[in-house]
């Protein structure tokens, strides 16, 4: 079984930074940021999972959901890759969209 620990790692301090965020942070772009990579990494793990099924996009549920949603999304990949080097791709996403939304 492929260890995907980093990538659940990576994600719950995102979303942990996210909880923790003033709501003037959120409205600034955190928000947005994280619900960029979620709906990025629920892509992902859609395409994985049914390569030939629609993807269905995730739905925008406000800034204070958005920490939420990446957890989702990023557990939901989690279980759907195969690849270690899809891991490290999925940590840098993570890493690369907390440091955009300045969290």
């Amino acid at each position: 079984m492929l260890d995907t620990t980093p990538l659940t790692a990576a994600v719950d301090q995102f979303a942990d930074r996210l909880r923790a965020a003033p709501q003037s942070r959120l409205q600034r772009g955190a928000a947005a940021e994280a619900l960029a990579l979620a709906r990025e990494l629920s892509s992902w793990a859609q395409r994985l999972e049914d390569p030939a099924g629609p993807v269905r996009e995730m739905p925008d549920a406000g800034m204070f959901a958005a920490a939420d949603q990446i957890t989702v999304a990023g557990r939901d990949l989690s279980v759907a890759l195969r690849e270690p080097g899809d891991v490290a791709r999925a940590v840098e996403m993570v890493e690369s969209a907390m440091k955009r939304a300045g969290v």
